[in-house]
């Protein structure tokens, strides 16, 4: 139980929440959340579960590991090379499809992104917009959430492979695939020093986050976006 209380910590700061975030995210008093990160007071086996759901760790990492040391050991592929599958589709002339990953799929994506099957299931298309290149891969996903506004929630966000997380420019728009959150559209911050992703929100009324690079399966650049939410007349 030692290093219980140093992973509940981690595990907080690792994500940018205050402890009164954290206790309006997962149903436990910010009095509590001190009292533990402190060793003043041990978690019961209820606030356990609340926690190990909602960071998606076992109860026996909680416990038992040095949740900041066994991230760091893990946080070395900063390139994104160990994860080097990408599964496309072509058309009848050998041409690069566009797959389209609606919110519906999105859970199955996160198990699907590397499965040829699970792509060729998807809606695949091609656009003629002068702005996307032949030799290129793209992929279009669909947001929800109100994060990003002024892009809405539903819209479609057209993408292209990067290949090498470390060419992602600081502040532009990037969709990131992530083990613990899924599809996330966020504007993105390289923090390699720390091997990290900082995600932020467009909208001031989201907070940030960062993430841990070995916990990212793929990254693609936002170059445009498609919607059929009209603006209302101002």
């Amino acid at each position: 139980m030692e290093n219980l209380n140093k992973n509940l910590r981690h595990l907080r700061l690792r994500k940018r929440l205050s402890q009164q975030k954290l206790s309006s995210q997962i149903g436990i008093g910010a009095s509590s959340i001190s009292a533990y990160e402190k060793r003043r007071s041990v978690p019961k086996i209820n606030s356990l579960l609340k926690y190990s759901r909602y960071f998606k760790r076992n109860l026996d990492e909680l416990v038992n590991d040095d949740i900041s040391k066994t991230d760091l050991i893990n946080q070395q592929d900063v390139k994104g090379e160990k994860l080097r599958i990408l599964p496309i589709l072509v058309d009848p002339k050998n041409e690069e499809m566009i797959s389209l990953v609606p919110v519906k799929a999105a859970a199955g994506y996160l198990k699907g992104y590397s499965d040829a099957a699970f792509i060729s299931e998807l809606p695949n298309f091609r656009l003629p917009f002068n702005e996307l290149s032949e030799n290129k891969t793209y992929r279009a996903f669909q947001i929800e959430g109100e994060s990003m506004l002024p892009v809405s929630a539903g819209s479609y966000i057209i993408c292209e492979y990067v290949q090498d997380w470390e060419l992602i420019q600081n502040d532009t728009c990037h969709i990131v695939i992530t083990a613990e959150d899924g599809i996330v559209y966020k504007r993105v911050k390289k923090d390699f020093t720390n091997h990290q992703l900082i995600l932020n929100s467009d909208n001031p009324d989201y907070l940030s986050f960062e993430v841990n690079v070995n916990e990212v399966r793929e990254v693609w650049k936002a170059l445009g976006f498609m919607s059929f939410n009209l603006p209302d007349k101002l």
